[in-house]
């Protein structure tokens, strides 16, 4: 399956970015010296201010992110990627605020899966997967473009439509989750997501975007909801007001993943889908590193060859069968599977 290449793609290829320091003082030339070139999970950040001209300084506190911290800190209980350090130093009776961002990158580095086919069912060739996900053992799917989206119930050992609606013209379907009986789905740029009754399919209510740039992906933990929007980051979504409560940034050892698609809660992690990539990589929730990597590329080869053909989208969990179900944007099957280190 040809995973060697998949790995360096998501991890050896992607460029480490020096995190020089780029908000010397023009004033007084102090500056933020963090000595380290790059930063993993668990490492020490080594914390001094440059002083070339000698200040007489009697104090400095330091933040990250608006958290105070020590001047020797080990990074625990972070999340990763791109973060701030506030110096706030004080000279001459005088004070001075300094900022340097920093990355702090995943310490392991991603566990490769293999896979199984175990079942192979039908699927709507006419379907722009978007999102996909079991719930009291039925098949839910979002579709999109914008004039074909669509809502449905799907009986997956037939392919049978057992419930759809359309959405408006103006709308691009994207992802979807389903929480106390109630279906979240979301649109891509439209910056506004839906709520429906699960039986009945009636829209119960809309919400808006926070800061997040689109709409991509959605899964839930049973208790809050997370949502892609085509970066490198994943929402957390209160599912009472549906806001932005935070995010984490993706990253493996090397740097972040971006594009990030259709979300799945199995298991206490999120497996997400990587968009033109035709694979899934397995996410800490707590921190945003990246466990584990799964190339579905061969999928593609099994499905039926034709001018709409898409890129591979479209995980849910089956909990009772403890199965992974995949298909992707106008594919004509369905591929029940199961995963295992390879």
């Amino acid at each position: 399956m040809q995973l060697s290449k998949y790995v360096i793609l998501f991890c050896l290829s992607l460029i480490l970015i020096n995190c020089g320091d780029t908000n010397t003082s023009k004033k007084t030339g102090l500056s933020i010296d963090t000595k380290e070139k790059s930063l993993m999970l668990g490492d020490t950040l080594n914390l001094s201010i440059t002083n070339p001209k000698n200040l007489d300084i009697t104090n400095v506190s330091y933040q990250l992110d608006g958290k105070p911290i020590d001047k020797n800190t080990v990074l625990n209980d972070i999340t990763l990627g791109e973060k701030t350090i506030t110096a706030t130093v004080n000279y001459d009776d005088k004070t001075e605020t300094l900022t340097r961002p920093i990355k702090v990158y995943n310490n392991i580095i991603p566990t490769i899966y293999s896979y199984e086919v175990v079942n192979t069912y039908p699927h709507d060739i006419t379907s722009y997967t978007q999102g996909l996900e079991f719930y009291n053992g039925e098949l839910f799917e979002s579709t999109g473009q914008k004039g074909e989206s669509k809502l449905r119930k799907v009986n997956f050992e037939t392919g049978e439509i057992l419930k759809n609606i359309d959405l408006e013209n103006q709308y691009f379907g994207e992802g979807l989750t389903i929480l106390d009986d109630k279906i979240y789905q979301l649109t891509w740029q439209a910056k506004r997501g839906f709520v429906y009754d699960v039986d009945s399919f009636e829209r119960l209510s809309i919400f808006n975007y926070g800061t997040s740039k689109e709409g991509w992906g959605l899964c839930n933990d049973g208790k809050n909801l997370y949502k892609s929007d085509g970066t490198e980051k994943v929402w957390l979504l209160n599912p009472d007001n549906l806001t932005e409560e935070s995010h984490i940034e993706v990253y493996t050892e090397k740097g972040k993943i971006p594009a990030l698609n259709e979300l799945e809660w199995i298991d206490g992690k999120i497996f997400a889908n990587i968009y033109q990539r035709n694979g899934v990589v397995i996410i800490n929730p707590k921190t945003g590193g990246v466990e584990g990597v799964i190339d579905f590329k061969p999928l593609r080869k099994l499905v039926k060859q034709h001018d709409e053909l898409d890129v591979l989208n479209g995980i849910a969990y089956h909990p009772e069968r403890q199965t992974i179900f995949v298909t992707g944007k106008n594919w004509d099957k369905l591929f029940e599977v199961k995963i295992k280190k390879r």
